[in-house]
């Protein structure tokens, strides 16, 4: 891995959906997440990273140093284990070799944060195995997603279908057809805002300048290879970055975010696409801040 970042971040990163659901709430038989004060449309950060894990995953394809540990169909204590294997632990000896080696916690943990993209980027709890002290710490990571909200309220559409696909042959004697639903969003822009901290990285993961470029390119690319009927048609629209000439930042978050404005134009009523909306940064910015817009 390469050298610590030295510049803190901060991230407005702006995706849309059309005729999807972009992350449904089981607590509301999956229909698209609402506030339910507002009207506005949610996804939460644990939804945005997951897609940021699996670009990773899929690019990397289990690269050294590029692994992820939160990952389908792996439980965590496989992944802890190597850590204590490399240590050159006994899983029942843990315990024991604690006791007479007090570097062995930060040994372990360093290697999960060498070995693990996602660990080193959004940090992790690896304290599960504690019956047999197999546990590998508690991470914070220098990179942290909030939820994002549509700028403008959603009024998600409930679609009755049907399919010739019976379950059981009980039913195909009564039946052709069996009924379903599903919940869109018709069209919706969404705003997620990030940070990274230039200050963990140094002291705690390790988080390198190729680790923040390989996490643009997954925030860019977080829907091109995650495709889904359900989700529809879901696309990264504009990424602003903001880079600050310090490791503790030059300018308060909140200031940055503000300078950027997304509204739907004039004459456009109800939205129906990324051209209905006119995206704004703030020219001038605090001393010691530069932005950078991809798309």
């Amino acid at each position: 891995m390469g050298e610590a970042i030295k510049n803190r971040y901060e991230f407005v990163v702006f995706f849309d959906v059309e005729n999807g659901n972009p992350n449904g709430d089981p607590d509301a038989g999956n229909m698209p997440r609402v506030d339910p004060e507002s009207g506005y449309g949610l996804v939460t950060d644990v939804c945005l990273k997951r897609k940021i894990r699996n670009y990773v995953e899929t690019v990397k394809e289990d690269e050294k140093g590029y692994r992820i540990y939160i990952k389908e169909n792996v439980p965590l204590n496989r992944s802890d284990k190597e850590a204590y294997s490399y240590a050159g632990v006994e899983p029942d000896k843990v315990k024991a070799m604690k006791k007479d080696n007090p570097e062995l916690d930060k040994k372990v943990c360093n290697f999960m944060c060498e070995n693990f993209y996602d660990i080193r980027t959004f940090g992790a709890v690896m304290t599960t195995f504690v019956k047999d002290n197999l546990n590998c710490g508690q991470v914070r990571g220098p990179v942290q997603l909030g939820f994002a909200r549509s700028v403008d309220p959603i009024l998600p559409q409930e679609v009755t279908i049907t399919r010739v696909a019976i379950t059981t042959e009980s039913d195909a004697a009564k039946k052709g057809t069996e009924m379903g639903r599903k919940y869109i969003v018709p069209y919706a822009l969404y705003r997620a805002e990030g940070y990274v901290s230039a200050n963990l990285a140094r002291k705690v993961t390790g988080f390198s300048e190729e680790d923040l470029e390989l996490l643009w390119q997954a925030i860019l690319n977080m829907f091109e290879n995650d495709r889904s009927a359900a989700r529809g048609k879901m696309a990264v629209r504009k990424l602003i970055i903001f880079r600050h000439d310090s490791e503790l930042g030059c300018a308060p978050a909140h200031k940055l975010f503000e300078g950027v404005r997304a509204a739907k134009k004039a004459d456009v009523d109800t939205p129906r696409g990324y051209s209905d909306y006119v995206i704004e940064v703030e020219e001038k910015l605090p001393e010691g801040v530069t932005c950078e817009c991809r798309e």
